[in-house]
This record gives C-alpha cells, structure tokens and sequence, in this order.
C-alpha cells in the first residue's frame, strides 16, 4: 500500500472516528464520566486497602463509594447554599455593580449607562438564561445516567476478567491486554487521584486566605474552584480570577483597606487576585509536579489542544476529561508501530511508554505462574 493511499485511510478514519464522537456526545461523555468516577472510588479503595492491611476489600471499597458521594452530595449543598445567600443579598450587589457600570461609561466619556436589570433581561440574557437553564437540567438528567453506570461498572467488573480469557484465549495476547490495560488505569487513577488531592489543598489555602481578607460567601467560591481546579491549564486561570470578581462587587469592603472610597474596591480585589493567584501558581508549578510525577507525560502544547478539542466535542464533560483521555489514546498509540510516532508527539519527552518509550512489556508465563 502506497503511502498516499495509507494517508487517505487514515483522514478517513480521524473523520469517522471524530463524527462517531460528536454525534454520539450525549452518550459517550456521560459513560465516560462514570468511568472516571469509578476509577476515583477505586483509586481511594486501593489507598484505604493499602493504609490498612487488615480491612477487606470489599469494606475498603464501601468506604471509598460513600465518602466520593458524600463529598458530592456537600459540594451540591454548598452551591445551593451559596446561590441562596447570593440571591439575599441580591439587591445590594446589584446597587454595586450598577455603580461599577456608571464608573466605567464615565471613563470611556459615555453616558446613559444601562443597568444590571436592564444588561440580564434583554433579548441576549434572555437567551444566555435559556441556555443556563437547559444546561442545568441536562446537568441533573446525566449525574442520575452517571451514578447508575457506576453502579453497574461495580457489578460487572467480577467478569472482566473471565471475559478477557475468553476474548484472547493465547497466554501472550491475553498478558498483552492486560498490561496496556493495567497502564492505562494506573496512569488515569494516579492523575484523578492526585489532581483530587492537588484541589482539596489549593481549595483549603483558598478557603482560609478568604476568610481572612473578608470576602463574603468563601466556602462558595473555594467549593467553585475546587471543581475548576479539574480543568488543565484553562481551569486555574478561571479559578484565580473568580474571587477577585466577587470582591469588587461585594457590597461592603473590609475597613482595613488602607485607601479611600471608590478606590478601595480596585485596591481590595487586586489583593484578593494576588493571593488566590499565589496558591494557585505555587501549588501547580511545585508541588502538583513533583506529585504527579509521570503519570501525564503530556506536552504543554497538547495539553492546551486537547482541552479545546474535546471540549467542542464533548463540551463541559470534555474539558474535565481531556487530559486521562489524551493519556489513554498516547499509550494505545504507543502500542503499534504504526501509530508510535502519534504518541511520540503527543508526549512530553518523546517517550510515551516511559524512558525507553517501548510499548507495554509482555509478562511471560513464568512471571504469573502460569502454564501456556
């Protein structure tokens, strides 16, 4: 096969397979995103059964399902009860950011500043409404589709590996299999696991400098950039920037600011910036790094792709999953010659299958006590 025809199959395929994604994005993001929730609750059960040598597994597993429910189920309630005290305050802040509008036409030299009422009822915030709306409902119909796939990926994992014999009967095929498979979870737990715990401390540290420079509703804001924190590169930048938008809308400004009205609320925001960004810039630049190791080997560059490709794809469920998901395609393709140089690329030191950048070995049958 000439290299002309190859590449024409292969534009093909990427088509196919990019159609096939998009199209079917309702269901493949959803089951996607109960894999990924499964692998944290096996993840956390694996750390518990290694933490304690005497508890079975089955208890470890039980303890690790409830506590992941358990933090959703706060997160959720911690959001409501974010938006009611948003909504109590509701009159005073739309005093403030009206005043903040006015400020902004008189420096431009434009009068008639529209108001807050006036920016969300229009025609495009009728709209923008709309689609928060449809979304939020969307939302809820897929974490009930989420938690029963999870539900049923714990029921039928006592079979994967009677299935996997029966799939691959020869003893090499079958090793093979099953050590890309094992790569692949290792790597996707080993990121969830660690991007789980880098979030819980940037939150904590966030938490804490809020609460002490004032800043109203801060167990709402942190629980915000606890789930931001999850989205590569785009997420942490999203999440610094949002308390700093609280605070120069907050109705009243610490007394401790050391600047007069209406100066303040600039001075008072630009500091609350500088301290969600330093949690943010430390953690992520020297202590995620050495947590995290190698499990990503991912680029910078690809990093930032991906997250722009699978979250047209995939949207929101996308942008949270592109970076397992950019991992598990760079070791399949690491596993064929013809596909080794895609891996290559996608790497960050141009060995996708760690330093001698070889595919998964295959263990022999002395090496599991087996007979071929």
């Amino acid at each position: 096969m000439d290299r002309a025809t190859k590449t024409g199959i292969w534009i093909i395929a990427t088509g196919v397979i990019v159609a096939f994604l998009y199209v079917g994005r309702g269901i493949l993001s959803t089951f996607a995103m109960a894999v990924f929730l499964f692998l944290v609750m096996e993840g956390f059960a694996t750390a518990i059964d290694n933490w304690s040598h005497t508890m079975r597994r089955g208890a470890a597993r039980a303890i690790a399902v409830l506590t992941v429910l358990g933090g959703f189920v706060g997160f959720i309630a911690l959001m409501a009860h974010g938006m009611s005290q948003f909504g109590r305050d509701a009159a005073e802040y739309e005093e403030k950011i009206n005043a903040l509008i006015r400020e902004a036409y008189g420096l431009v030299n434009m009068s008639d500043a529209p108001t807050l009422t006036h920016l969300l009822f229009n025609a495009q915030g009728q709209r923008f409404f709309a689609t928060i709306a449809n979304a939020t409902g969307d939302l809820s119909a897929d974490l009930v589709l989420i938690f029963i796939y999870v539900a049923f990926l714990f029921i039928a994992q006592s079979g994967w590996t009677r299935k996997l014999d029966n799939i691959f009967p020869e003893h090499e095929q079958r090793a093979q299999v099953r050590g890309i498979g094992d790569e692949a979870r290792r790597s996707i737990e080993t990121y969830l696991w660690t991007q789980t715990v880098i979030s819980a401390l940037i939150t904590a540290l966030t938490y804490i400098s809020l609460l002490l420079l004032g800043v109203q509703n801060a167990i709402f804001l942190a629980a915000l950039i606890f789930v931001l924190n999850y989205i590569p590169t785009v997420g942490s930048i999203v999440a610094a920037l949002v308390p700093p938008l609280f605070a120069l809308v907050q109705p009243d400004v610490p007394a401790w600011i050391p600047v007069a009205a209406p100066q303040n609320t600039y001075v008072y925001a630009a500091i609350v910036f500088g301290i969600v960004s330093f949690w943010q810039f430390s953690i992520g630049n020297f202590i995620q790094p050495r947590m995290m190791g190698e499990s990503l080997n991912l680029s910078a560059l690809i990093v930032l792709l991906a997250l722009a490709i699978w979250g047209v794809l995939w949207g929101i469920p996308g942008m949270f999953l592109s970076a397992p998901l950019t991992v598990l395609m760079m070791i399949l393709f690491a596993q064929s010659d013809g596909t080794r140089w895609i891996a290559i690329l996608l790497s960050a030191d141009g060995n996708p299958q760690g330093k001698g950048g070889q595919p998964v070995a295959v263990p022999t049958a002395k090496d599991h006590g087996e007979m071929i």
